[in-house]
């Protein structure tokens, strides 16, 4: 490694564009994870459930947060989370200062499994760190970073530029 980049030049992904480069390497995280929960005998998480497991793990866990950015719908993420909730990953109660919204709160259960998502993550990112320098990942991670505001802005319909 010379550069930031490793010599990727024989790569088949090379003449990919970001969105489909993008859409192939979150794979690399997923495939990762999934196989860290079959190992670890979670092998019955329901998908988007280690994504749902980190928001809560983050006390950001709310039904609308989560349907925006799972990109499914209100009933879609409450039978996730009913789903989740009857695996024993989730706990369920209702907010004693607002009783229409609901608090989520892991199992022992569902912080193992959140830990097992977190240590399969890490190791992606480790065998990242040995593809691209330091600077290389810092790099990655500020673009993506600006496509997730642009993302961001876009949803919102307010689309600012310096």
């Amino acid at each position: 490694m010379t550069d930031d980049v490793a010599d990727v030049s024989a790569s088949r992904f090379d003449r990919r564009a970001f969105p489909g480069l993008l859409r192939a390497a979150r794979k690399a995280y997923g495939t990762a994870i999934r196989q860290a929960f079959a190992d670890a005998g979670f092998d019955d998480m329901p998908r988007n459930g280690a994504y749902v497991l980190a928001r809560v793990y983050d006390d950001d866990a709310h039904l609308a947060t989560l349907t925006r950015e799972l990109g499914i719908s209100k009933q879609a993420v409450s039978q996730l989370i009913d789903v989740m909730v009857m695996r024993g990953y989730l706990e369920r109660s209702s907010d004693s200062e607002d009783r229409r919204r609901m608090l989520l709160r892991s199992t022992p259960r569902g912080a193992a499994a959140a830990t097992t998502a977190w240590e399969a993550a890490t190791a992606v990112d480790d065998e990242l760190l040995t593809r691209l320098s330091a600077d290389g990942v810092a790099a990655l991670r500020t673009g993506l970073i600006a496509l997730c505001e642009i993302a961001a802005e876009s949803e919102s319909g307010a689309v600012e530029h310096d």
